[in-house]
């Protein structure tokens, strides 16, 4: 009997410390993000946030601060690939997907915002990232008509911002994208050049061969 008061003593002293620790936590991380003032974060600040969670409330109070009202922020799970949906001056509905990387931003978000942009019922879609992007990244979003905005972007964006040039601000975020056209002849005619796995075709004709 006593050593089973013991073990839930010990067991109640660990759930307590979990508890408390998840608490702490929690406090520091609103804390945190009462701190987060879009007037005085610079691009330095941003490299050094701990997480993409922070760069992520950053935006979304830098939208609301820009005037897009209607601006909010996505839960942080199951968000379907997108991070902030806001929308614009021209009344379209804006999927944002948010990047705070120290290297180059691949592929992979642009499939991930153009993804969600029906589940958000969306006519555009944005990734913005505090780096620069793969050239596979940029040849992606070409070809979807997803907007990138980069380093130097964002860094533009928030100097307007803070110099009360909200427009201009604006004027970034919303401009049209960079789009690769491509003939629907061309894909008709098939003779658009795709790079193919040979390797693993070779495996199949060995196999084949083996047969």
């Amino acid at each position: 009997m006593v050593k089973v008061i013991i073990v839930a003593v010990f067991i109640g002293l660990i759930i307590a410390v979990v508890i408390g620790e998840f608490l702490s936590k929690e406090k520091e991380k609103y804390s945190k993000n009462d701190t987060i003032d879009p007037l005085k974060i610079t691009i330095q600040d941003i490299d050094h946030m701990e997480d993409g969670l922070e760069f992520e409330e950053y935006l979304y109070r830098l939208f609301l601060a820009l005037g897009y009202t209607d601006a909010y922020k996505t839960r942080g799970s199951r968000d379907f690939g997108s991070d902030l949906v806001f929308t614009d001056r021209e009344g379209y509905r804006n999927v944002v997907q948010a990047k705070r990387y120290s290297y180059p931003v691949g592929l992979g978000a642009v499939q991930e915002v153009y993804s969600s942009m029906r589940y958000y019922r969306a006519k555009k879609s944005i990734v913005i990232a505090s780096n620069q992007y793969t050239a596979a990244c940029e040849e992606l979003a070409g070809y979807n008509a997803v907007k990138l905005l980069n380093r130097s972007d964002l860094i533009e964006i928030i100097d307007k911002f803070k110099a009360d040039e909200i427009e201009r601000s604006k004027d970034i975020i919303e401009a049209e994208p960079r789009i690769i056209l491509d003939s629907w002849d061309g894909y008709m005619k098939n003779n658009k050049v795709i790079k193919k796995d040979y390797k693993a075709e070779k495996r199949i004709l060995a196999e084949q061969q083996g047969k």
